[in-house]
């Protein structure tokens, strides 16, 4: 793949080369959304093409699933019709193809400046699931709260557990993030009171989209739970920590996370990640067996957290991770979810959880970066954040390396904005828009 190249101009540093090739929804500036790939500074408008008739594929069954607002149509269509549509994307993306290299008509039709479009969510997201699937992650957070004797719990090692989350609230890159308000309990009270969370924090963390779903009452079999899997984003899963330490017992996060969800706009295939795939690391105990798939592997994504200040003049590293540090697998955490049944269907998001690592550095949130507020995080500036502050900006981004390019996921970045009033319809922004270039 590293040969392959294409008769855009890409930067070496780019996310997107001829090799990646993700997916998305974008708006031009005269025009609906519709589905595009990203190539260097470039998004390829793909509803152009196949009205041109480049994408005559059976699995189709004679819809245009590319000029649609949503990836849905194509999520549906299953991995033979991705596979091939990929193929045909890099053939006439390709240095050695002259369909678009030399007519200089169609290439303004199909190519736009990702800095002149819209991102727009990439799918209609039904549902949405977020896994606890970060050893470290959890074992930090259990320290906090029980000690190191029994920081994990029973069933951690023997399950990908998990919480259903609420699919609405999830915005694109770019999308302002108002500090949310909730029942907060203080310590040194006896009854709770109502007021702006004073601890806002962000999770590092990645998410993959369903294409084809299963039935109810049929579970999806380990070693078929890949083929139901599309690609993967980044995703910030903002959450308030004081208002879920008093609403989380007996069952779970509900305010602290449902207020905001970010993610990236690029869907990057697996297909792009497959020179990346890792041996899963060993499990112990042993997982019952409808999780266990010879050869269950992993990837190699390099991921980083930005923070910007509003005195800032540059983002500072504040999480340096890797997609390796999660315990469960990808196809894991597919089949544990359908093995009662439960029906996953096209544009369902499942997401990874917290993704932390050994070191203090690789810490994917800034409950265990500062740990829970005792050591503050020390900035560039001279600044010190226990918590995430109003006009904070947190940018989350993630890429492969590979031999002379990267197979990369843009970024996906909010800045935290101060709570707005209680029924105040202007303090959220339902239609979100990003102008700035995304890598």
């Amino acid at each position: 793949m590293p040969a392959l190249e294409s008769f855009i101009d890409v930067r070496r540093d780019s996310h997107f080369p001829i090799q990646n090739l993700p997916f998305g929804v974008f708006k031009p500036k005269q025009g609906a959304p519709h589905v595009g790939v990203a190539i260097g500074e470039y998004v390829l408008d793909l509803s152009v093409l196949e009205e041109l008739g480049h994408f005559g594929l059976p699995e189709f069954q004679g819809r245009q699933v590319f000029s649609q607002d949503s990836l849905n149509a194509f999520l549906a269509a299953g991995r033979p019709a991705w596979r091939k549509a990929r193929e045909v994307i890099q053939h006439l993306l390709s240095s050695e193809t002259a369909t678009l290299r030399d007519d200089a008509k169609l290439r303004a039709r199909v190519f736009h400046a990702q800095k002149d479009v819209v991102m727009q969510l990439p799918a209609r997201i039904g549902d949405y699931t977020d896994f606890y699937s970060s050893y470290h992650h959890a074992h930090n957070v259990g320290t906090m709260l029980r000690g190191p004797e029994n920081a994990l719990m029973p069933n951690w090692k023997w399950l990908p557990v998990a919480y259903h989350g609420r699919a609405s609230s999830i915005v694109v890159s770019g999308t302002d993030v108002r500090r949310p308000s909730g029942q907060i309990k203080p310590p040194d009270t006896s009854a709770p009171v109502f007021g702006r969370t004073k601890s806002l924090d962000y999770e590092l963390e990645m998410a993959f989209l369903i294409g084809p779903g299963n039935s109810l009452g049929k579970p999806v079999a380990i070693d078929r739970a890949i083929a139901h899997v599309f690609g993967f984003i980044l995703m910030n899963d903002w959450s308030a920590r004081d208002i879920q330490a008093w609403e989380y017992q007996p069952l779970g996060p509900f305010l602290a996370k449902n207020f905001c969800t970010s993610i990236s706009p690029w869907v990057v295939t697996l297909e792009a990640l497959e020179p990346f795939r890792k041996p899963l690391p060993l499990q112990e105990p042993e997982p019952l067996s409808y999780l266990r798939m010879k050869d269950d592997f992993t990837f190699d994504i390099h991921l980083e957290a930005h923070l910007k200040t509003s005195s800032m003049d540059a983002p500072h590293i504040i999480t340096e991770t890797n997609f390796q540090n999660l315990y469960w697998s990808v196809a894991q955490q597919l089949a544990h979810h359908t093995i009662n049944g439960c029906n996953l269907q096209p544009g369902d998001l499942l997401a990874s959880g917290t993704i932390s690592g050994p070191t203090e550095k690789s810490r994917g949130c800034m409950l265990e970066l500062t740990w829970r507020g005792a050591n503050p995080l020390r900035l560039p500036n001279g600044e010190a954040r226990k918590w995430l502050e109003d006009g904070d900006t947190l940018t989350i981004t993630g890429w492969c390396e590979g031999n002379g390019y990267r197979v990369g996921f843009g970024k996906v970045s909010g800045q935290v904005l101060p709570s707005g009033a209680v029924n105040d319809r202007k303090s959220f922004k339902p239609q979100p828009k990003i102008t700035e270039p995304l890598v």
